[in-house]
């Protein structure tokens, strides 16, 4: 580990001299790439050089009370150093460790987040356009911003699918532990009496660039016609919707939130993107089904990873074996207890396996 902590010290002083090269800031291409390179060494080369400090510290100390003749108060002085320092050693070991785990290139990436109701009809709805509000004001709470995508409503105010964009620095570093089935158990407001088990499915994909996915227009069916709201009326008079078809894939897209048709293909496109890159995501996770079995985020989304009790007021994430009591916060995007934990148990998996391996 320490060999490897060496070298990621010797790259970062390296990009840092070339960050002062004339030649590279006029590069803007290059001078990004640096410093995003910089920006992800950082935390390890600081926390690196803590470690250093009290590993010297901690030496120091050692040798000290070696000699004779010390008096009493000052090598009881020495002897807290002393023990201080080898508990700093020991703390920051375990965050370095956490540190060095392969971070997920999609981790800085934006979201692209997908809620479709399951069985229970009307309810189910009703529960995906709470989970929807969950979110953004959890986005809100972070000062992530939030833009719809694409709406298909139930005419009660819920909503059978809604796709929508979460922009905002590590979005899917915290967003991807979302992705699964989740399950709500309370008596239905659509019903005046008994108990439903409904669920809804959320994907959260990264969002994809350009670079990332090249679509040929000979795979496209572009098809343009007007906004239609609930029970298929016109909402507006000029043809602004737009629906992508995907030959290879068979996917399609539909958008038609914003007023002009250049925006509703920009948003298309982008969305198409996106599914196209985390199909292939899918794929490679699929090739290495092991050690996909043992992450807890970008799981498989047909997992029941959450419950939502109402009658008990209680939520559960059945993936870590977390219970907390307090689903009207949850409700109202309280949820970074929850997604911190995902992430603790994520990285103590990571270790684990890394240590067996080696």
């Amino acid at each position: 580990m320490f060999e490897q902590l060496s070298v990621a010290e010797e790259r970062y002083q390296a990009i840092n001299d070339k960050l002062m090269d004339p030649n590279v800031v006029s590069d803007p291409k290059q001078y990004a790439e640096l410093m995003k390179e910089y920006k992800n060494l950082t935390p390890i080369v600081e926390k690196y050089r803590e470690y250093t400090k009290a590993k010297n510290d901690m030496d120091e100390a050692k040798m000290m009370l070696e000699e004779s003749g010390l008096d009493k108060d000052f090598r009881e002085l020495i002897e807290e150093q002393y023990e201080t320092s080898k508990k700093d050693i020991e703390t920051i070991s375990e965050e370095l460790k956490i540190l060095l785990i392969p971070k997920d290139p999609n981790d800085d990436k934006n979201v692209i987040v997908e809620i479709r109701a399951g069985a229970g009809g009307d309810e189910a709805a009703l529960f995906a356009a709470e989970i929807y509000r969950m979110y953004v004001h959890y986005a809100d709470s972070r000062r992530w911003k939030t833009e719809m995508i694409s709406l298909n409503e139930n005419g009660i105010g819920g909503f059978k699918e809604v796709v929508f964009m979460i922009t905002g620095q590590g979005a899917y570093s915290r967003m991807k532990y979302e992705s699964g089935v989740h399950r709500v158990q309370r008596v239905p407001e659509t019903e005046s009496g008994g108990r439903i088990h409904t669920t809804i499915t959320v994907a959260v994909m990264p969002e994809a660039e350009e670079v990332d996915v090249v679509i040929d227009e000979k795979d496209i069916r572009i098809d343009v016609m007007r906004a239609s709201g609930n029970g298929g009326q016109c909402v507006n008079t000029t043809d602004s919707a737009v629906r992508l078809t995907h030959y290879p894939t068979g996917i399609v897209i539909y958008s038609q939130t914003e007023k002009s048709q250049i925006q509703n293909k920009e948003k298309a496109f982008a969305l198409l993107r996106t599914k196209l890159y985390d199909l292939e995501l899918q794929k490679k996770q699929d090739a290495e089904s092991e050690e996909r079995r043992s992450q807890i985020g970008t799981g498989d989304r047909s997992e029941k990873i959450r419950t939502y009790n109402f009658p008990q007021g209680r939520v559960t994430d059945h993936r870590i074996n977390l219970t907390l009591y307090k689903l009207d916060k949850i409700l109202d995007g309280d949820i970074q207890e929850i997604i911190d934990a995902c992430i603790a148990a994520d990285q103590a998996k990571k270790l684990a396996k890394m240590q067996d391996e080696n």
